[in-house]
């Protein structure tokens, strides 16, 4: 019997909870928003690689194309 109870009070608690408007996720970020900050993390995680490629590189043009790549990366960080 304990059990019929307790399927009653999680079906109860299952039915407030879908009907609750402050539960809906109207509150959440736009899907662009989401886009825009998971393309800014990338950003920052490519320049965090270049440096540390910059930072291991011998090669005097291997770094120069870092360099370009890093003020790249630092012009699309500027106007995102």
């Amino acid at each position: 019997m304990a059990r019929g109870w307790e399927s009653k009070s999680v079906e109860a608690q299952i039915e407030e909870h879908k009907s609750d408007p402050t539960n809906q996720n109207s509150s959440g970020p736009s899907p662009e928003e989401v886009h825009e900050k998971i393309r800014t993390a990338n950003l920052h995680l490519s320049r965090k690689r270049i440096l540390q490629q910059l930072e291991a590189s011998t090669n005097e043009r291997y770094s120069e194309l870092l360099r370009r790549s890093l003020a790249d990366l630092d012009g699309q960080l500027e106007s995102a």
